[in-house]
């Protein structure tokens, strides 16, 4: 009896998945977080065309060669955003104000929403919400709707600076969420839809600016970890934060961000921060794989006097796809979690009753007399 819940306990074991001992990201896992949150790991790796600098000096010769006065408002834009491509911030304020003193009223919004990027990315952050402000007065829906957020970010950088903090900007108290649930005044009904709405903001931000921000980074964490609810958002929270303590250039900062990633994943249940990491480093290295690529092509295609737009547009017509890793961490839901305890449960309770009438049956055995053990009576 005892042979045969052995044989029940080993069964069960082998049948059931265990979420602690699974470890694998497959296709189905990528295809739901990508349909969640279009490109979200890729934009937290780097992984997502982007252009090299042969690519925004091209676009500086190629611009420069039309003289100002023959300039169009939408050739001041490409070329003042070559040059803050390149961190050249001072000579891309300088053209769009030139813009401006030329057509006051023409292309105004673009003016506006590129200046007040520019000066916030020179460190002049209260001129250029300024000029943000002035860009959601004309178009509120501007960049679909990341415009806002952009302001969002920006003020909310300016409060914690004022508060002490640097990297990481919060410490704890709900971070960028929190801020902008409280600056738009949203209630319970309009929590999730709010906090969608600015994650999309970050990650348009990401997108067309620089995914490698600290600040980006952190509230993109902050907004995936809000509702505290889904595995797969502290999954990429770890990863948005991890990504954050490799741009900061102070070691405490830097630690400060790891302990917000293992936090991400510390509840509702346990995974190992080493796997996680792992994961984003070869996704980082397969990025930066795909950016190399991408340089060498457009210095290739400088070289031999190409258009570098069509050559970019022909070789690079769809997003690429990040390929998953065979370490990464399959997450699973608290409702599986749930049946499978149970179902432990159930097979515990099962192996215990089985256990317990063997050895029952054993001990009733020893205790009854044979029969023909009786002592003879003695006769009068």
């Amino acid at each position: 009896m005892m042979r045969t819940a052995m044989v029940l306990m080993l069964i069960c074991v082998l049948l059931v998945p265990t979420p602690l001992l699974a470890c694998l990201w497959d296709s189905n896992t990528i295809a739901r977080e990508k349909q969640r949150f279009p490109v979200a790991r890729e934009l937290i790796a780097g992984h997502f065309l982007r252009h090299s600098e042969a690519y925004y000096q091209w676009r500086i010769e190629r611009g420069s060669q039309t003289a100002p006065e023959d300039r169009s408002p939408g050739d001041y834009d490409n070329l003042a955003v070559a040059y803050e491509k390149l961190g050249q911030h001072d000579r891309a304020i300088q053209l769009i104000q030139e813009k401006v003193k030329r057509w006051p009223r023409e292309g105004r919004y673009e003016s506006e929403a590129n200046l007040g990027t520019f000066l916030i990315h020179a460190g002049r952050y209260t001129e250029g919400l300024t000029h943000i402000d002035r860009a959601l007065e004309i178009n509120p829906d501007g960049h679909f709707g990341r415009e806002i957020y952009q302001k969002y970010l920006v003020e909310y950088v300016l409060v914690q600076q004022d508060r002490g903090y640097q990297f990481p900007l919060s410490q704890g108290e709900g971070g960028f969420a929190e801020y902008v649930l409280r600056r738009q005044q949203i209630g319970d009904e309009n929590r999730l839809s709010a906090l969608k709405d600015a994650y999309k903001g970050v990650m348009g931000m990401m997108w067309f600016g620089n995914h490698r921000s600290p600040a980006l980074l952190e509230a993109l964490g902050d907004l995936l970890l809000a509702e505290q609810k889904d595995q797969y958002d502290r999954m990429l929270a770890a990863r948005a934060y991890l990504s954050a303590s490799y741009e900061v250039q102070d070691p405490a900062a830097s630690r400060e961000y790891r302990k917000k990633a293992q936090a991400a994943l510390a509840a509702p249940m346990d995974f190992e921060l080493s796997d996680v990491e792992a994961d984003l480093k070869q996704e980082i290295e397969q990025a930066e794989q795909l950016f190399q690529q991408i340089a060498v092509d457009e210095s290739k295609w400088l070289s031999a006097g190409l258009d570098l737009n069509q050559q970019f547009s022909e070789t690079y017509a769809d997003e690429p796809i990040l390929a998953s890793n065979a370490t990464s961490l399959t997450p699973v839901s608290m409702d599986t979690v749930v049946k499978q305890m149970l179902l432990y449960l159930v097979v515990g309770v099962v192996i215990v009753i089985l256990v317990a009438q063997a050895i029952l049956r054993r001990l009733f055995r020893h205790l009854r007399l044979p029969e023909n053990s009786a002592e003879p009576v003695e006769s009068l």
